[in-house]
């Protein structure tokens, strides 16, 4: 099986800290710069699986610089560079404590919601009669605050503004920019006969400006469907042929694991690990439109070291 990443510790010139997060490990160059790292480490349910997925964090790495370099035309955002498959080197920001979910269609967490009876999203009034994977008159944006730890929590646009976590100003500049970017993400999908159904974006500010921060689009922060065939099982009431990590979720519900206390991940052998590999790829090929190339990986901290250093000197 091809080598993973699943940790780092880099010292950089100029490093003031690092922060290890589900997926991706952030260094911070004199307080200025941010090198962000796309590991192999694969999280479901607020909880890291114990083996990396090869090609993982490429994956997700090129997947995002395609859709920043697609978007910088109409939201201004931190990447710098892509020095190394893995690696995206950007500006420093200060990041908002809310993550900006926008919703095409009702399905996920918003259907199991709505199923339940509930006619009202972070404030936003949900028509009755949908049915599952229906598409909203317009995309609705469901905010969330980013929680330091365990799950982040819905909340609505007033409750943002009143208790001072983002100021009126900069919430609606990120609520235009949100529509805005999956107006593009939405347009390009579609171009590769794919429906964005939903996404979510984040944002920071620097100099006074709002400015689109972290990945997006990626089968991790997005969910598509398939658009060939959409119609049909929508009206029989089957479910969408769907391209995001949703699958990774499915195999854990199948293994009765969904990070509930007493739960065991079950075993990751390498013939899953390669198969979920495998999807990551098709995953690419198709949001992106051109074949994978796999990167070296005979040594990858020493091939990340080494672009890394280049990139800073």
């Amino acid at each position: 099986m091809a080598k993973t990443l699943t940790h780092t510790d880099f010292h950089f010139p100029g490093q003031k800290s690092v922060y290890h997060g589900k997926v991706r490990d952030v260094y911070d160059i004199n307080d200025d710069l941010l090198v962000m790292i796309a590991t192999d480490r694969i999280s479901a349910f607020d909880v890291i699986l114990p083996k990396g997925i090869p090609f993982k964090g490429q994956v997700l790495n090129q997947i995002a610089a395609t859709f920043l370099d697609a978007t910088a035309d109409i939201v201004p955002n931190w990447k710098i560079a892509t020095p190394d498959p893995m690696v995206t080197v950007g500006l420093k920001c200060e990041g908002f404590r809310v993550e900006m979910i926008i919703r095409g269609y009702l399905t996920g967490s918003a259907w199991r919601e709505y199923a339940a009876g509930c006619r009202e999203l972070c404030g936003v009034k949900l028509p009755d009669g949908m049915r599952e994977n229906e598409r909203f008159p317009e995309p609705i944006i469901t905010p969330t605050t980013k929680a330091e730890a365990g799950h982040d929590e819905n909340i609505s646009k007033e409750e943002i503004i009143a208790q001072g976590i983002v100021s009126r100003e900069d919430y609606e500049q990120m609520e235009r920019y949100t529509r805005a970017l999956f107006a593009r993400g939405t347009e390009m999908a579609a171009e590769k006969g794919l429906i964005l159904v939903d996404t979510k974006y984040e944002f920071g500010k620097r100099d006074g400006k709002v400015i689109l921060i972290d990945e997006i689009h990626t089968p991790d922060s997005s969910r598509y469907f398939y658009s060939d065939g959409y119609q049909e099982r929508f009206e029989k009431g089957e479910p969408q042929k769907q391209l995001s990590k949703e699958f990774v979720r499915q195999w854990l519900i199948d293994h009765n694991f969904m990070g509930k206390p007493g739960q065991v991940v079950p075993e990751m052998t390498d013939e899953y690990c390669q198969s979920v590999s495998a999807r990551y790829i098709e995953l690419y090929e198709h949001i992106v439109g051109k074949k994978f190339v796999p990167a070296d990986d005979d040594d990858i901290t020493a091939r990340i070291e080494r672009n890394v250093l280049k990139q800073l000197s």
